[in-house]
């Protein structure tokens, strides 16, 4: 069937069912994550093939941060991604400003509150490499709270140099060139839709 074709049965025009589609993109910092921008901006749309259809992006991250997007025209198994019943872990790579104590460390195991009084639930934090005034951590959240880990940083006074997601839940960026995006394996797309279907409390035990 061409593109612009149509199917009818008896007179009845017929709507085919469009196939799911599953990418994972590498997000460049400097580039939205939208499908298209009024400023005439970059955005995600231009880093999905167009033969891959319309997809769209599940969840948001950062203009400044970069890594591991998730796209997809099934719109169900988006929801169940992002809803917080599952708590999807999402885990991301920051450099900081300074050193963080052991203090620090505690603050992002137990919770941060941040600016207005919000408070996190706890974080897994390790810590990558030490630098001269910076540090490299990765960081596992669970939350889907708006700039969420740049303002867990800010608020112990480290404020995110750079930020880069290296996994939403099983899917990791690995060596994914920045800017390009590949179809999920089969064996991606199952254990996408297995922690799509646990309770989140189940996923960190």
């Amino acid at each position: 069937m061409a593109p612009g074709d149509t199917v009818d049965v008896s007179g009845t025009p017929i709507t085919p069912v469009a196939e799911s589609v599953y990418v994972v993109v590498h997000k460049p910092a400097g580039v939205l994550t939208t499908m298209r921008d009024p400023q005439g901006r970059r955005t995600v749309a231009e880093l999905v093939p167009r033969n891959m259809g319309r997809v769209v992006p599940v969840g948001r991250l950062d203009y400044d941060s970069a890594g591991v997007l998730l796209m997809t025209n099934d719109g169900d198994l988006a929801n169940r991604l992002l809803h917080p019943r599952y708590g999807v872990n999402k885990t991301y790579r920051a450099t900081i400003a300074g050193r963080l104590s052991a203090q620090d460390v505690r603050g992002l195991h137990d919770g941060i509150e941040l600016d207005g009084g919000e408070r996190t639930s706890g974080a897994q934090v390790r810590v990558v490499a030490v630098r001269a005034g910076t540090s490299v951590v990765d960081v596992t959240v669970h939350e889907g709270r708006n700039r969420q880990v740049r303002r867990m940083f800010e608020a112990l006074g480290h404020p995110v140099q750079s930020l880069v997601r290296l996994r939403f839940g099983p899917i990791a960026l690995g060596d994914l060139p920045v800017g390009h995006s590949r179809s999920l394996t089969s064996k991606e797309l199952s254990a996408l839709r297995r922690v799509a279907s646990q309770d989140g409390k189940k996923q960190s035990e």
